[in-house]
């Protein structure tokens, strides 16, 4: 690869959302810009390049994957789309960073993780979580064993979306529904700040109108006797709340996929401490900063692969039990191969 500074490394962004848009207003805190944008529409990618100053706009998105002077893509389209267009970014050499959820199964999330091994590449998850300094900070407090073991954790995200049957978040053949949508903050949660991966899964869910998954209930255990519940929702508002039971206290974190405070409750005396750490405005800018480090210094653990590759075995064993594969999705392959 070629060596390049961090002001340098140069980047192009697929899609024109909203997250797409956050993430240029972020490189514009870090004194930087996208280097080209490309959307299926032609007209919002110019728009999107006008608004942040973006040198280049392509005619087709075939042309980015191409492109000698792009050195990574960040994909922000949605979740149906991805598994072709890191494997197109990947072939050509270069590094993706992708936004949540990074493949609809783990089967595709292995090949894809194995291509970028045989490239030298590196692949990656945008998942908020790993990279708040609120998270390192009580990974760190948790690492310690001042407050004992993590012992029990509940998550809960639940989201108001109006019946729209045709909107992304109910729409089946753009992999709609809670699980890989608000779901994946949730394990991702789960998985943090557990020792071992789960290997003890069940659940209900209740499915939407189009059949996606409108709400569901986990329980999760793994062989370190620890245990999770999680509760999300697509038609009812939650709190973004994670509860985090140790032996000696407990954490509790409003707004956690990208929180910036925490409170830990002494279990004998309730004192309660005040962890402030970060900030949710820069939630993206820690994101590809490390994401930044792993490319150009080597500093791949940053990117908490191993965890992302855990919560995608988890929601693909979760669909198996449902019995929800959408359209697209390949059929001669079962889920967890």
């Amino acid at each position: 690869m070629k060596e390049k500074t961090h002001a340098k490394l140069r980047w192009a962004v697929l899609g024109t959302g909203v997250i797409a848009n956050e993430m240029a207003a972020s490189l514009q805190k870090m004194g930087r810009t996208f280097y080209a944008v490309g959307n299926r529409t032609h007209s919002k990618a110019l728009e999107f390049a006008k608004k942040y100053n973006v040198e280049k706009v392509y005619d087709s998105l075939e042309e980015m994957f191409t492109d000698p002077d792009v050195d990574a893509i960040y994909i922000t389209t949605p979740h149906n789309t991805h598994y072709l267009f890191m494997k197109k970014a990947l072939e050509n050499g270069k590094h993706v960073f992708v936004e949540k959820s990074i493949t609809l199964n783990s089967y595709e999330l292995n090949e894809m993780i194995a291509l970028a091994k045989e490239k030298h590449l590196v692949v990656a998850e945008a998942m908020t979580i790993w990279h708040m300094p609120l998270i390192k900070e009580l990974w760190e407090i948790v690492k310690s064993g001042k407050i004992g073991k993590v012992q029990m954790i509940t998550v809960n995200f639940g989201s108001f979306k109006e019946y729209d049957m045709s909107n992304r978040f109910f729409n089946l053949e753009l992999a709609g529904g809670a699980l890989l949508d608000i779901g994946v903050y949730a394990l991702s949660m789960v998985r943090g700040f557990m020792e071992e991966k789960p290997n003890q899964i069940v659940s209900q869910m209740k499915p939407s109108p189009t059949g996606s998954d409108e709400q569901a209930t986990i329980l999760l255990s793994n062989a370190c006797g620890q245990m999770a519940t999680v509760a999300i929702t697509m038609h009812s508002k939650q709190p973004k709340r994670t509860m985090i039971s140790c032996e000696k206290a407990y954490i509790e974190i409003m707004d956690y996929p990208r929180g910036e405070r925490a409170i830990i409750v002494d279990a004998v005396t309730g004192e309660r401490e005040e962890i402030a750490c970060g900030q949710t405005k820069n939630a993206l800018v820690y994101e590809m900063e490390d994401m930044e480090a792993a490319i150009l210094e080597g500093k791949t653990e940053k990117m908490q692969l191993e965890f992302t590759k855990d919560v995608m075995d988890i929601m693909t064993s979760l669909r198996k039990d449902w019995g929800l594969r959408y359209p697209g999705e390949n059929r001669s392959v079962s889920f967890t191969e």
